[in-house]
């Protein structure tokens, strides 16, 4: 799986963005403890759950 940005996140669906954090999550616990790609899935979720926090409605 690729990393994915932040501005990429922007343009995808809620939808899209919950399904692709469930990926990220599964391929982060495949990949090697401290590799490159556990650190790459590692920021596409981070940069997924902070799109997803703009998206949040307000309290």
């Amino acid at each position: 799986m690729e990393l994915v940005t932040r501005f990429e996140a922007a343009t995808l669906s809620t939808a899209e963005l919950y399904g692709l954090r469930k990926e990220a999550f599964i391929a982060f616990n495949a990949a090697p403890r401290g590799s490159q790609d556990q650190r790459d899935m590692l920021l596409t979720m981070r940069n997924i759950e902070d799109e997803l926090a703009t998206r949040a409605p307000g309290l």
